[in-house]
């Protein structure tokens, strides 16, 4: 597969992705975007009210929305691919992959983001099996039952509200003395009669017997215990930047460090939308970001590779 040397190729499949590919296929390029999965956060954002000229939308929808809008510019998208090591070959750029090897003279990684862990014990054994990191996902099979978000930003709101048509009780368990989220999505929470928030709360233990039964955390040095049947961990997202280690500079927490061109610290190499440096998890910013890193490597091509 080497022996094709692509002008570009795109890594990863959520909105940054899909708009990169959009672009290049306009712009007739030769070019190859692959992806492990398709639709990135599209398939955990619950309602969608902020992205420009869409009134309103849901992650679904708007993914759905995207997949025609592929079709409509003939874009493929090579999926089952997980991209494994990025290496340096002759003025272009190896990408090793579970499938095969890819060579290209400019790649764009648009590798997104993935849940980040509590680290506490019984998490891992109970994932799946009452733990989950996707109410939009798994909030369903959760119907009339107890449960527990974990999370004072937006991403734990937007899991409340969801989740308050389905689950018959809802505590939040924020860290902190205060929630963070947008101002709207707060009020949204405090008015639901079926939460209740408990602040200052640090979780200690997950347990259960086949599936969780309950909880454990920690407040003011006091353990206490809910009895739970569902347990939504919404504390913020990791860059999916492993593979870029060694290469790339990456910032303190995981992301790949871009310049106002989207480009990293190696000329050719851009990075948008969640796994960049650019640390603000929208959608119009992931799409604006990988619009601005195709464009750019489109002059950078055009100039013999480079920068200008």
């Amino acid at each position: 597969m080497a022996e094709n040397i692509y002008e570009t190729i795109i890594v990863g499949a959520g909105i940054a992705g899909c708009t990169a590919a959009i672009y290049a296929a306009r712009k007739r390029m030769n070019y190859l975007i692959i992806t492990d999965k398709f639709g990135g956060q599209f398939m955990e954002s619950g309602e969608v009210l902020n992205y420009p000229g869409i009134k309103e939308t849901t992650g679904v929808e708007f993914s759905g929305k995207m997949e025609e809008q592929l079709k409509f510019n003939g874009v493929k998208v090579q999926t089952d691919t997980v991209l494994q090591k990025i290496v340096k070959k002759n003025g272009n750029f190896l990408l090793k992959t579970s499938k095969g090897d890819y060579l290209t003279k400019t790649v764009l990684l648009a590798t997104g983001s993935h849940p980040r862990k509590l680290g506490v014990i019984g998490e891992d054994k109970f994932q799946k099996m009452g733990v989950t990191y996707c109410a939009i996902c798994d909030g369903p099979l959760f119907g009339k039952k107890d449960v527990v978000i974990i999370g004072g930003g937006d991403s734990a709101m937007e899991a409340v509200d969801f989740m308050g048509k389905i689950a018959n009780k809802i505590y939040l368990i924020v860290r902190g003395d205060k929630l963070t989220a947008h101002e709207y999505l707060q009020e949204s929470v405090k008015n639901n009669p079926k939460v209740e928030i408990i602040y200052n709360a640090n979780t200690t233990e997950i347990f259960g017997d086949k599936f969780v039964t309950g909880m454990k955390y920690e407040v003011n040095g006091e353990i206490k215990e809910l009895a739970v049947q569902g347990i939504f961990v919404e504390i913020g997202r990791v860059a999916n930047t492993d593979f870029a280690k060694g290469l790339l500079e990456i910032d303190e927490h995981g992301h790949v460090i871009v310049d106002c061109s989207i480009q990293t610290s190696v000329s050719g190499i851009y990075a948008a939308g969640d796994c960049s440096s650019v640390h603000e998890y929208q959608y119009v910013i992931s799409a604006g970001t990988a619009c601005i890193a195709l464009l750019k490597a489109a002059k950078y091509l055009a100039r013999g590779g480079k920068n200008g």
